[in-house]
């Protein structure tokens, strides 16, 4: 964790250190939605979301806080532009009928040091409950004295519940597509004007 010192943090608990309480908006230049998933059963095939949007309302008591975000489906990229049109196409995310997904926060539990952010997540019109390990890395100004919070979160989530559902058999058993996928958060975010 960066600094515990920062004007705009605060201590809990005598020893945990959170964003002092308001509203910060989500930096989408330097907050980053990504996910893995294996291709074959056996290599990971790493992805990403340019376009992210969202809202952290800080509660006095960290544990009412709250989240809003909105990912643009038609942003994702892997890397490789065939896989980029079919990830676009309604063989996943049919992005033409549904633009983007969302996650809002139901709720917040402490894990540790760190914290559990409970959530709806809605892909495809289809929203389900996931739960997301999360940190709350610190909080530091940028060169020109803009402050920043710095989060990353991760879970796991099986990508058929939300109508993921394309895949491949291959002859030597299994798919060409895992069904399970990790989801990685970063995000940085400041306070809003």
């Amino acid at each position: 964790m960066t600094t515990a010192t920062h004007a705009l943090t605060r201590t809990i608990d005598g020893n945990k250190v959170v964003p002092t309480e308001g509203t910060w908006q989500i930096d989408p230049a330097h907050s980053s939605v990504e996910f893995l998933a294996r291709h074959l059963m056996v290599t990971k095939v790493r992805g990403s979301f340019a376009d992210v949007t969202g809202t952290i309302d800080v509660a006095k008591n960290p544990l009412d806080s709250s989240l809003s975000v909105t990912i643009a489906t038609g942003s994702v990229s892997t890397g490789a532009a065939d896989r980029d049109d079919h990830l676009v196409s309604p063989d996943f995310f049919d992005v033409a009928a549904y633009p983007e997904m969302t996650f809002v926060s139901t709720g917040i539990a402490e894990k540790g040091d760190a914290w559990i952010l409970n959530g709806d997540l809605t892909i495809k019109g289809i929203t389900k409950p996931v739960a997301l390990d999360f940190q709350f890395m610190g909080l530091v100004d940028d060169p020109w004295g803009n402050p920043k919070a710095a989060f990353s979160g991760s879970t796991e989530i099986l990508r058929e519940e939300w109508g993921l559902t394309w895949n491949v058999s291959l002859e030597s058993g299994g798919v060409l597509v895992s069904k399970k996928v990790t989801i990685e958060i970063e995000v940085q975010a400041t306070p809003a004007s």
